[in-house]
């Protein structure tokens, strides 16, 4: 930087407040420096300014799966609000690996980032490191929280499934119900609300064993349960609710390969269910019938926090209490049940 100030003939201060908002100079001021950027090449180290700030520029992301549509929405829209508000945001995968999650989280302290919006893998998460970064810097927790008390913005489970299991329950049989993997706490709540919803309208609620796994590949979870359950006598009602359309995607594909039918209609023997209005669910084969979360409003709302957090912090003000803001969800009705 100091070269680069010498090679322009201004001071150094004067070119670090170019670099840190170019609106802050004089526009004559501001064409030198673009002329000699243009000239010299010259970048400065973005994350070296950011380690000698009080607090950087720089937001992380932590998200457990980066292939997932789900999440690379999500964090695109959390991108766009990130960049449109002056900061740069820094996505890392966990990878559904918990170490990984961990070590992702001691980058970002390493690289001193100004707060962080966190897809928690939950149960497996080293909850004392994220509590421990949540005591040096902003978090909010999106899809599940991590528990009852932290910032937290997703889905409200209860409402979604009340609306998808009304549905199943008046248009024809009562769903059983096919879960996930215990990954985050996702797993627990959706099972409980879906006993709950069934409970509501006095209906016997059908909680599929399943295998204890704990791994993020969904689809071949959905698939391999799904074959075993019609290998050993088939599902105990015409309609599957499962806990999401990753697993619904793998429940079809099973049941297309048994010879069973899927769908509404009379030629059709299985209806089949999902929920968070997978991106790609609307291609299924049948197109799923789901619940739609909003990863936008996910998105723009946990940004929302954050900043606002930033903006607390800056004012050397605390937070009275921790959010935790839950979103209703809208059925899609499609062909599959």
């Amino acid at each position: 930087m100091e070269d680069f100030a010498e090679f322009v003939g201004l001071s150094r201060p004067t070119v670090s407040k170019y670099f840190n908002d170019p609106g802050s100079v004089r526009r004559k001021t501001r064409d030198l420096i673009e002329v000699a950027l243009k000239q010299s090449g010259f970048r400065p180290n973005m994350f070296a300014v950011n380690l000698n700030r009080r607090r950087s520029n720089i937001l992380g992301i932590i998200i457990p799966n980066s292939t997932d549509p789900f999440y690379m929405a999500l964090t695109r829209r959390v991108e766009l609000i990130a960049n449109a508000s002056g900061f740069l945001a820094f996505v890392l995968s966990s990878d559904g690996n918990a170490e990984m999650e961990a070590r992702a989280i001691e980058t970002f302290k390493s690289m001193n980032v100004a707060g962080a919006i966190i897809a928690p893998l939950g149960v497996q998460s080293h909850h004392e490191t994220l509590r421990s970064l949540a005591e040096s810097i902003p978090l909010i927790f999106v899809d599940s929280p991590l528990d009852d008390t932290s910032p937290f913005v997703g889905t409200n489970n209860r409402q979604s499934f009340q609306l998808i299991v009304d549905y199943l329950c008046r248009s024809g049989e009562p769903p059983c119900y096919l879960g996930m993997p215990p990954v985050n706490t996702n797993a627990g709540t959706r099972e409980t609300a879906y006993i709950e919803a069934m409970s509501q309208l006095r209906m016997e609620p059908i909680v599929l064993p399943i295998a204890k796994t704990a791994g993020w590949d969904f689809e071949k979870f959905g698939y391999e349960e799904t074959l075993r359950i019609l290998e050993n006598g088939g599902f105990p009602t015409g309609t599957v609710l499962c806990a999401n359309d990753r697993v619904a995607f793998g429940a079809i594909s099973a049941a297309y390969h048994a010879g069973i039918k899927v769908g509404r209609g009379q030629d059709r023997e299985l209806r089949i269910a999902g929920h968070d209005d997978h991106p790609l669910s609307r291609y299924a084969c049948p197109p799923i019938t789901t619940v739609a979360q909003s990863y936008n409003d996910i998105g723009r709302i946990a940004m929302e926090l954050l900043l606002r957090k930033l903006g607390e912090e800056d004012a050397g003000s605390t937070p009275e209490h921790e959010e935790q803001v839950l979103l209703n969800a809208e059925i899609i009705l499609r062909e599959s049940a």
